[in-house]
């Protein structure tokens, strides 16, 4: 206060101009944070939105609506309700044994809240869930954020990995439905096959691995790039604790309960409907691949992008026709009936495993839990 009484006319405006610039850089600051927000959460929204309104915007609704009052028997959503919690729970145990590979312990309650909590963020922040289970655990067992993140990487890489091997299978198996759909549609074939075959493509992949692979390996003084070093050698840590834990036919076997549990949902819920209760195994296999599919594009909890893959898939075999100018009724019906059904579900499972997560905090502060952490001092 003195030192501002002394301050002459010149230094007064020093500092208001010291003062201008620093709210200048916070102001610019706020605004580079509300944009990255609007970018992460705001487009996948907006494409969920605008796929849902594209979809729909010519759908009877009153036929749509009659479908889901005659044509569908409910009960078989208490076995997919079943079936999801398991999944889930596979899920949970798989990624425990991850983490036990890289000397992190939490209990299994704690893991499966994870899971829970992860799909109910991801519905709301798409792909923040993943981020949020890593923070969570790796906050409540003291361990390594960017160590617990390569377990994540590592877990969520083998479901793509399986994605990709269950989509070769099936186009292998269904050449005959996609043959016949391609015929009627030419120019999507078309289109498709550019893609594919624009070498531009596969050169501007091969240069961007190949530039990541160098600055993760150089020699160099710069802070910024070495914390990017530092982080992928965690990664891979997590990653590559696969390869050394125990049970990795535990891991393999889970996988495939998982991947099961997927696909026996959408099996339950087509026996639900009766225009798709008579489909075969191979035909809800192709409409299950290409709904994973799907669910690769960042929307809110596959807002759209699984409609649109569902429908796709049901028409191959019958199930109305695939039409982007008048999408059939009784498709429409199924596919976003099921998806709500879905989401209600992760949305109670959410809630649970807040409440769950509360409880388990309260226990640690006041000592009734005990947890295993890699250092002496437990962090919340």
């Amino acid at each position: 206060m003195r030192h501002l009484l002394t301050c002459k006319g010149k230094d007064f405006y020093r500092l208001g101009a010291y003062g201008g610039r620093i709210y200048r850089y916070k102001r610019r600051k706020n605004v580079k944070k509300a944009i990255s927000y609007l970018v992460k959460y705001g487009i996948p929204l907006v494409i969920g939105v605008g796929l849902m309104w594209f979809l729909y915007k010519n759908v009877d609704v009153h036929s749509m609506m009659d479908t889901l009052k005659n044509d569908v028997n409910y009960w078989w959503f208490a076995g997919v309700a079943v079936v999801s919690i398991l999944s889930h729970v596979f899920r949970a145990l798989r990624w425990r044994l991850q983490l036990k590979a890289i000397d992190v312990k939490p209990s299994f309650s704690a893991v499966l809240n994870s899971i829970f909590g992860t799909y109910a963020v991801n519905l709301v922040f798409p792909r923040l869930g993943e981020v949020w289970r890593c923070g969570y655990i790796a906050n409540r067992q003291k361990a390594s954020v960017t160590q617990v993140m390569g377990s994540m990487v590592a877990d969520r890489l083998t479901d793509t990995v399986t994605v990709l091997l269950l989509t070769l299978v099936t186009f292998l198996l269904a050449q005959g439905a996609f043959g016949q759909f391609f015929d009627a549609y030419p120019q999507m074939k078309e289109n498709f096959m550019n893609i594919a075959s624009d070498a531009r493509i596969w050169f501007g992949t091969a240069v961007v691995i190949i530039a990541l692979g160098w600055l993760l390996v150089m020699k160099t003084e710069n802070k910024f790039i070495k914390k990017l070093q530092l982080m992928a050698r965690n990664l891979w840590e997590g990653f590559a604790g696969i390869a050394r834990m125990e049970g990795k036919w535990w891991f393999l076997l889970l996988t495939l309960l998982i991947w099961g549990c997927y696909f026996l949902q959408l099996y339950l819920a087509c026996k639900a409907f009766t225009f798709t209760s008579g489909l075969s195994v191979l035909a809800v296999l192709v409409v299950f691949v290409l709904s994973s599919i799907g669910m690769g594009i960042p929307t809110n909890g596959g807002l759209g992008a699984w409609h649109v893959a569902t429908i796709f898939g049901l028409s191959l075999y019958g199930v109305g026709t695939f039409s982007p100018s008048n999408f059939d009724p009784q498709a429409s019906a199924f596919a976003m009936f099921v998806w709500g059904f879905q989401q209600v579900l992760v949305i109670a499972l959410g809630i649970y495993a807040f409440i769950s997560m509360t409880i388990d905090r309260r226990r640690i502060e006041s000592g009734k839990t005990v947890v295993e952490t890699t250092n002496d001092e437990i962090k919340l």
